[in-house]
């Protein structure tokens, strides 16, 4: 069995932090959380750690590893460098509550604010709609969401210009887009996409999409066709001229 070297991210008292290293016996099969969880178990049992599915599929054990934001269970330690050591901290983007755990509960406060769907008058007496197989399919990809938020950790807008207040983040974006899109829904998001939740400030560098684990076109399927919507509106020059008429 061979062995790694792990430089993890601690939290002093106070609320300082810095990295600690740990050295660990590894082996074939193993992903970063297994390494994080063997340290904590023989090495550090204060380490603060969250995770609960290990399959990729709960978002909760989100983490940067070597800079980059990702899954601590779905980094396989032969897809890092194990001849240097391996860097693993918390997503810098939100506040840190102990070691490798933050507090992402402003992200919930965001959805909150998002206009939720209001359904259109059923089809059928029943209470079903009618409704077209491309645009059930067009929203499918957006519910894959797990909501890790490895897209708002490395959106520059949130991580390096802190617009918590003024931007809501590609994955909320993406769950606008997933309520816009929706056959049955008759809501208007597109006011507040411009006025409240900052759309404008997303320059689309498909950062979101690069580190999204579920592959989700974040960028090219839920935040250009807002874009395009609120550039439709309030600064397509025809439309402007036909409003003066209304």
């Amino acid at each position: 069995m061979a062995e790694a070297t792990f430089r993890i991210w601690r939290t002093e008292p106070g609320g300082e932090g810095g990295f600690q290293e740990y050295r660990t016996a590894v082996s074939d099969g193993m992903v970063v959380l297994d390494a994080v969880h063997r340290i904590q178990a023989e090495q550090a049992p204060d380490l603060a750690v969250r995770w609960n599915c290990k399959a990729g599929k709960c978002g909760s054990c989100s983490a940067e590893i070597n800079g980059r934001p990702r899954l601590m269970c779905m980094t396989r330690l032969n897809q890092v460098n194990l001849n240097e050591p391996v860097t693993v901290e918390p997503m810098r983007t939100f506040p840190s509550i102990k070691d490798l755990v933050t507090d992402v509960s402003w992200n919930f406060r965001v959805k909150k604010g998002i206009t939720k769907i209001k359904p259109r008058k059923p089809d059928f007496a029943d209470g079903t709609f009618r409704m077209a197989q491309r645009d059930v399919d067009r929203v499918q990809e957006f519910r894959k969401c797990i909501e890790c938020f490895l897209c708002q950790d490395v959106c520059h807008v949130l991580r390096d210009h802190n617009k918590h207040e003024e931007f809501i983040g590609p994955r909320f974006l993406v769950y606008a887009a997933q309520l816009e899109m929706n056959p049955i829904d008759t809501a208007d998001r597109i006011p507040e996409l411009k006025a409240d939740k900052g759309i404008g400030y997303c320059n689309i560098t498909k950062c979101c999409t690069k580190v999204c684990p579920e592959h989700i076109h974040i960028t090219d399927n839920a935040i250009i066709p807002l874009k395009e919507r609120v550039v439709s509106r309030y600064y397509d020059p025809v439309t402007r001229l036909l409003r003066l008429f209304k």
